[in-house]
């Protein structure tokens, strides 16, 4: 009777966290889906008009949907622990793959530019609401950008990194140094809009390089980060579009 219960006990929680992942799946597949619409016929690029909700800060499952909690034995006289599988932490060498490595050595420099587009915006921007989105692009990328190397250097990858990313082509949502060279000419209203329409492009790019590596990656750590990239990323997009847009009231 004992683990019935348990097992009745964890049903809910198994399923709130499935929940949670295809939630965040949902919406980064629903950003993309926009990128080509617009009701007043503005370039591709934008997004829908419809806000999304504020991210809840929260840890989003690693492994696919539905698998168990994790029983972890405790030490000599301590009680066992029921984990979810992302409170886990992955011994040192933990398996990964090609695609975890593209990944990885792909949105370093993805991110890296986005925080030189967002060093711009202090001294050119019209907005306040363009300040407070630059703001929190540095305050979440920088962080991200250090654990990806750290990722790296632990698996004596690190010499991978190297150049600005306009070597590849595929790198999806990456700026020209020709629009980045604009965007730095620019000022007040137009510098707003511009810098919303690359950023936009560029999260839209995050967002797909996310998914890739959710498709094919193994690593725990990159599959949560990357779960979180496509996830606040989605809700920035629109609230960049609430700033050059507003809605109607």
């Amino acid at each position: 009777m004992a683990r019935n219960a348990t097992g009745s006990s964890r049903r809910p929680v198994i399923a709130f966290l499935a929940a949670v992942e295809a939630v965040a799946l949902l919406l980064a597949a629903g950003v993309a889906a926009v990128a080509t619409t617009r009701d007043d016929g503005a370039p591709a690029g934008s997004v829908a008009t419809t806000p999304a909700p504020a991210p809840t800060p929260s840890v989003l499952p690693t492994d696919a949907i539905g698998t168990a909690p994790v029983i972890q034995p405790g030490r000599p006289g301590e009680p066992a622990q029921v984990l979810r599988p992302d409170q886990l932490t992955p011994p040192p060498g933990a398996p990964h793959n090609a695609a975890d490595i593209r990944f990885v050595t792909m949105m370093v420099p993805h991110h890296e530019q986005a925080l030189q587009m967002a060093a711009l915006v202090p001294q050119r921007a019209g907005s306040t609401g363009v300040i407070a989105i630059a703001d929190r692009i540095r305050a979440a990328q920088q962080p991200e950008v250090e654990v990806l190397k750290g990722w790296l250097r632990d698996r004596r990858l690190n010499s991978l990194l190297g150049g600005t990313g306009h070597e590849h082509p595929d790198m999806h949502g990456m700026q020209s140094p020709e629009a980045i060279a604009a965007l730095t000419a620019t000022t007040g209203t137009a510098f707003d809009r511009m810098f919303v329409e690359m950023m936009t492009a560029h999260h839209q790019g995050a967002i797909a390089m996310a998914q890739e590596v959710l498709a094919s990656g193994v690593d725990q750590r990159i599959r949560e980060l990357a779960r979180n990239i496509a996830f606040e990323q989605a809700v920035e997009v629109n609230r960049m579009r609430e700033v050059i847009d507003p809605p109607s009231k």
